[in-house]
């Protein structure tokens, strides 16, 4: 298990894989010789986050903790991003670039309410999510689409505060967007125990979500507990796995890897979803310490990429991309 440097010009706000290529912000990659193919330019303050869309085609940089963002077609600007300003210095900015079920490439945000989840076409902008609603009081945060794009990962929070995780399907949304409004598919009785921190899509049917050490006293027996992993099958609509993670709270971040999750809280863990335990960590590769993604504390959210054959972790790093060969 290898740990390799590459140098960077500056520290991508965003990283993702195309073939053997790492690709940041605004077009910026590097190959397997580790030398950075600058793009034409780079966003810098008062943007200190991104994401890229899977295809590569699409990026966006933002601010983590503020309300302003813009949206990129590699490296030319498609338009500018918007969040609600309310509670906006306490939450992490709510934003996914995925693509939908029928091949349509999108912006999940909130662009009018903190509440309210849109989803728009990448290219024109025109919102696909037009109706009436009547959102519930939860701050959306982390969003994330599934790999077949049918469904919508929102971890978020509500006002204890306490973290939570909520479940959409995107085709009927586009149809009635309301139904972005409620409980959806991810019954609250089955996480309302521990405190959901971080959630990811193992494929297109399972969902890992992790909890935290805060508990919720009216927890059900059959929900997801204080620093627990757990699988959730959206076809069965149960708990496949639920177990303690070993030794550590999971932080805000899962990238999955088969049946395996990395977990990044102050560095890399390997953890078997089956099992919670832990089959591999790398100390040495630093990432910042962040357990929730809402508090007044404004800690930076670490970015990561997986390759997707699952050999190759990348981290980036103040000065550098960590390159880890996984087991």
């Amino acid at each position: 298990m290898t740990v390799e440097s590459i140098p960077v010009t500056a520290t991508p706000k965003a990283l993702v894989w195309q073939g053997d290529e790492l690709v940041s912000e605004c077009g910026r990659r590097w190959g397997r010789d580790g030398v950075e193919r600058k793009a034409v330019f780079t966003w810098s303050s008062p943007f200190d986050a991104g994401t890229t869309s899977a295809s590569g085609r699409y990026s966006a940089v933002y601010q983590e903790r503020g309300s302003k963002g813009v949206l990129l077609a590699r490296e030319r600007v498609v338009r500018e991003l918007v969040r609600s300003d309310y509670q906006a210095p306490n939450y992490d900015y709510p934003l996914a670039l995925g693509t939908l079920g029928d091949g349509r490439e999108v912006v999940v945000h909130c662009p009018d309410e903190y509440n309210e989840l849109q989803i728009e076409d990448a290219a024109s902008g025109k919102r696909l999510t037009v109706g009436s609603r009547e959102p519930q009081d939860v701050f959306h945060s982390r969003l994330s689409l599934s790999p077949d794009g049918r469904h919508l990962l929102a971890v978020g929070w509500f006002w204890h505060p306490f973290g939570i995780a909520m479940v959409y399907e995107t085709a009927l949304a586009l149809t009635d967007p309301s139904t972005l409004d409620g409980e959806g598919l991810l019954p609250t009785t089955a996480v309302m125990d521990g405190e959901v921190t971080a959630g990811c899509w193992l494929d297109a049917d399972r969902l890992a979500l992790a909890t935290g050490a805060e508990a919720w006293n009216d927890g059900e027996e059959s929900a997801l507990p204080p620093r627990h992993l757990g699988v959730w099958s959206l076809s069965e609509a149960r708990w496949l796995h639920r177990n303690p993670i070993a030794d550590a709270e999971p932080g805000i971040l899962l990238l999955p890897r088969g049946d395996h999750v990395i977990s990044l809280l102050g560095h890399p863990r390997l953890l078997d979803t089956a099992t919670g335990r832990l089959v591999a960590e790398w100390p040495e590769v630093g990432v910042s310490v962040k357990t929730t993604c809402f508090g007044v504390s404004a800690v930076p959210s670490p970015v990561a990429a997986l390759h997707p054959d699952g050999t190759r972790l990348a981290i980036a790093q103040a000065e550098s991309i960590a390159l880890i060969t996984l087991p």
